[in-house]
């Protein structure tokens, strides 16, 4: 072998076994490094299902342990935290062992009213319904409806028509119920909704020039999708709407009969022989003088 390349595979042997030991060490410290223990705090949550309404206090509340990683930013980490300003009252069911959050309960020393609830710069407002305009009672605080504004019903040919004028919207309270759900459905007369001005414009002129339905939306459905106004004709039923009478035809002339002035006149001789006589009429006769 030449001396070059003796060199060459000695000082790649070097090379690797550098690496090798390199990357042993690299495995074994981490490998023994030891893994850090999971830092907790507490946190307060609900002893029990808590409905809307509710005050807290300590019977009703309890301090649980909970990982540091996953901080809750409007919680409460001690009873102390909860209580230090003033009594609180549940504007949200809890359930049990639920995280209690600002953003579910009254500010201190405020009662559970309707405008606790409004989100700021929100408004609310009530929309008259009926069994079938609020889905037949099953449309409950707490869900996203979309808002139909229907016109021209009733009214002589195709231009009834109904548009969507708001989608997505918050129920806030059916009637006076506020917050908590009923087990089964309640036809109401008033469901109250949560709205920003604008939309709140909207509506309120709404319920004087149409008629208002809602249509419950699944719950934690997407975003507001494009909608367009949807007329009688777009249903197939446009010629039922407005019955017209077709015009009747106008009666046919009686036809022309080419009457011949000349008639002719057959006479039978001995039951077989026939001879043809051409008379002049008397229009005829008349017509020659």
């Amino acid at each position: 072998m030449r001396p070059s390349g003796l060199i060459v595979l000695v000082l790649a042997l070097v090379l690797g076994g550098a690496a090798a030991f390199m990357a042993r060490e690299f495995l074994l410290s981490r490998t023994l490094q030891p893994t850090p223990a999971p830092e907790f705090k507490t946190l307060v949550v609900a002893r029990q299902a808590l409905p809307f309404g509710t005050a807290l206090n300590d019977e009703n509340t309890v301090e649980i342990t909970w990982p540091m990683a996953t901080t809750l930013e409007d919680g409460f980490t001690t009873k102390a935290q909860l209580f230090k300003e003033g009594r609180r009252v549940v504007l949200v069911p809890l359930q049990r062992n639920e995280p209690i959050l600002a953003s579910k309960i009254t500010g201190p020393n405020q009662r559970a009213t309707l405008s606790t609830m409004i989100e700021e710069g929100m408004r609310a407002v009530s929309v008259r319904v009926d069994d079938v305009r609020g889905v037949a009672g099953f449309v409950q605080p707490g869900d996203r409806v979309d808002v139909i504004l229907t016109r021209g019903e009733g009214s002589v040919g195709d231009s009834a028509f109904a548009d969507v004028l708001l989608q997505n919207v918050r129920v806030l309270g059916i009637d006076q119920l506020v917050g908590d759900k009923q087990d089964r459905p309640t036809v109401a007369r008033a469901v109250t909704l949560e709205l920003n001005v604008q939309q709140s414009q909207k509506v309120i002129l709404a319920q004087g020039i149409g008629r208002l339905s809602l249509v419950l939306r699944q719950a934690g459905g997407a975003d507001p999708e494009p909608a367009r106004r949807v007329t009688a004709a777009d249903l197939g039923l446009a010629e039922y709407v407005e019955k017209k009478e077709a015009p009747k035809p106008e009666p046919a002339p009686p036809p022309v009969v080419n009457v011949d002035p000349n008639t002719i006149v057959n006479v039978f001789r001995g039951g077989a022989k026939r001879e043809q006589y051409s008379v002049i009429t008397e229009d005829r006769r008349r017509a020659t003088r």
